[in-house]
């Protein structure tokens, strides 16, 4: 007879062989950047059999509130985006914008949307980077769009990245950043809002991007009203480390309390999006007004809540005036923080010239729909109201 065990140990086995066979082969293939971007950046993971971004109408939008058009990056990539106009703003136009033509746009700059936020000396734009996975209308995106342009006056611009939606082209670090240089590029150069009536927006991968941007155009010299970071991470090996897709699958975790064997695997990712020390170069190189928020919801299943408070340590580091060890950051940050009864807090650290950096942790929003909340549209508000000047 044979064993008691034997009744049980075989179907274990092979039941825990199943899911470790499957991770093995993960990382093996994540090894390989060609499958590596497949799973970081998720872009063939969309509803378009289902959906029409050329439709926005399907998400609640009045006709021709949302203009779908395309940008041309430098190295030729055609980029899919959309334009939001405000409530407010198509209320007043709203006669010459219903009788357009609605749907996708072949030249956004002879629309009545485009001259709307081209002809308004005082427009307000914020440009919203998305995370990973879907397009420019999947998922949560809509509903970040609605809040902050339903109640508002503010203009939104938000691209699908290379490789995304109907953008052409295939993902990587550097050609996210160039594709949201574009983005801002156009803003500036062709709808001619300057810089300080431009909010800069990311959440989850569009953090990375968001932080990326900011310093591209740190290094020219160049400012805008507000840097916005939603749901954020330090760098894309640590964050791996920690990271649960979905809430629920693991990606490096299990390899965490083996220290060797993780960073043999984190040394083949490719596309490092190291954001922590972007905001620090960004910090170090402004000169004279900096205006940058970081939001995570406490709930966040995903990407954890200490991402952030990594993010806040490396951009208030160059204005603490000096080298803090852990300790003595840690009194520095809680000088400077208002902690609420249910876990929460908000931290405001400023500096000279103008410089005001602040961290909070709201309790509700998991990962996405954070997007949408009152805090962000409250960021972006500080973001503008803050800047006496009115831009010319």
């Amino acid at each position: 007879m044979a064993p008691r065990t034997s009744q049980w140990a075989i179907p274990l086995g092979a039941g825990l062989g199943v899911p470790i066979a499957l991770y093995t082969l993960f990382l093996f293939l994540g090894a390989f950047p060609f499958f590596q971007r497949q799973f970081l950046y998720a872009h063939k993971f969309n509803t378009l059999f289902w959906h029409d971004p050329n439709k926005p109408e399907y998400w609640g939008f009045a006709r021709n509130q949302v203009t779908p058009f395309s940008l041309t990056t430098v190295d030729g990539e055609t980029l899919y985006a959309w334009h939001v106009l405000p409530l407010s703003a198509y209320l007043r136009n709203e006669e010459k914008l219903q009788a357009q033509p609605a749907g996708f746009s072949n030249d956004f700059t002879k629309t009545e949307s485009f001259h709307i936020l081209r002809n308004d000396p005082n427009a307000r734009l914020i440009i919203s980077f998305h995370g990973n996975a879907g397009h420019i209308a999947q998922a949560i995106r809509p509903d970040h769009f609605h809040a902050l342009t339903d109640t508002s006056a503010y203009h939104v611009l938000s691209i699908d990245y290379r490789g995304f939606g109907k953008s052409t082209g295939s993902p990587t670090e550097a050609g996210l950043i160039e594709d949201g240089a574009t983005a801002v590029d156009w803003a500036m150069n062709v709808a001619k809002v300057p810089p300080s009536r431009i909010v800069i927006v990311g959440q989850s991968l569009g953090t990375a991007v968001t932080s990326a941007v900011a310093e591209h155009f740190a290094k020219q010299g160049i400012e805008f009203a507000g840097i916005i970071l939603i749901s954020g991470f330090s760098n894309l090996p640590t964050l791996l480390s920690r990271y649960m897709a979905a809430g629920f699958i693991p990606v490096l975790s299990p390899l965490r309390p083996f220290p060797p064997l993780l960073r043999f695997f984190q040394s083949f990712i490719v596309d490092k999006w190291r954001s922590a020390d972007r905001l620090a170069q960004v910090v170090g190189l402004t000169r004279t007004r900096l205006r940058l928020t970081l939001i995570h919801a406490k709930n966040d299943l995903e990407i954890p809540c200490t991402e952030s408070d990594a993010l806040f340590r490396s951009a208030a580091v160059p204005i603490s005036g000096t080298a803090l060890d852990d300790d003595a950051f840690t009194a520095w940050k809680h000088d400077r923080t208002i902690v609420r009864d249910d876990g929460t807090f908000i931290v405001v650290a400023k500096a000279e010239p103008d410089i005001v950096i602040r961290e909070e942790l709201v309790p509700y929003g998991g990962h996405n729909d954070v997007t949408w909340s009152s805090p962000v549209a409250l960021a972006v508000m500080r973001s503008f109201d803050s800047d006496s000047t009115e831009a010319s």
